[in-house]
């Protein structure tokens, strides 16, 4: 049977949450630059952008990722990310929930995507602090 399931990962970072939104939101060209600390193999293989779809809030700071293709989609049959910036008192705290519907039993949940976004975030979250 078909399941959709649901990871979360939350972070707390320095910068403001209008900063930290914006960058994900109009600096995408910075970002395999920033993962590739984590990943030393990201990269644009074909095409103009990512593959994927999505949407963008604004007010509430949230961009949700739908993946249509690509390596991930190898082993599953669907694939959202949403995340989502909230200012606190001091800085901010990033959320990354990450939906997703394996493409068999035999395929590993994505414990490691949640430690990749993690760190994602940390090293934004350091660029930003220090441009």
């Amino acid at each position: 049977m078909d399941q959709i399931k649901r990871m979360e990962c939350q972070v707390k970072i320095k910068s403001s949450a209008d900063k930290f939104f914006e960058a994900y939101q109009t600096k995408a060209q910075l970002m395999p630059k920033l993962a590739n600390q984590v990943d030393r193999d990201v990269k644009l293989v074909e095409g103009s952008g990512w593959d994927s779809e999505g949407s963008v809030d604004d007010k509430d700071r949230t961009i949700v990722y739908k993946l249509v293709e690509g390596e991930i989609m190898k082993a599953f049959k669907s694939w959202k990310s949403i995340f989502n910036v909230m200012p606190m008192r001091e800085g901010s705290s990033v959320k990354w929930t990450t939906e997703f519907e394996k493409q068999n039993d035999d395929v590993p949940d994505p414990v490691r995507y949640g430690e990749f976004l993690t760190t994602w975030t940390k090293n934004v979250d350091t660029y930003l602090l220090n441009i």
